[in-house]
């Protein structure tokens, strides 16, 4: 086999790899529904709010 063949071969198993690991976040994805979605973005809301109060308050001292 020439050096180009393996080459391509990696290429291609390099692509089908890729396309598993985007398929399974996908499927993570859609797994939630919107009252599920809602709510995280809620807490993580809330999560960055609480961190930058604190940041704000250890600047102001």
């Amino acid at each position: 086999m020439r050096w180009w063949k393996i080459l391509g071969l990696a290429g291609v198993a390099g692509v089908a790899a890729t396309g598993v690991v985007v398929a399974r976040a996908e499927r993570r994805r859609r797994a939630y529904t919107p009252d599920e979605i809602r709510t995280r973005l809620r807490a993580r809301l809330e999560e960055a709010g609480e961190e930058a109060a604190e940041k704000e308050a250890r600047e102001s001292s």
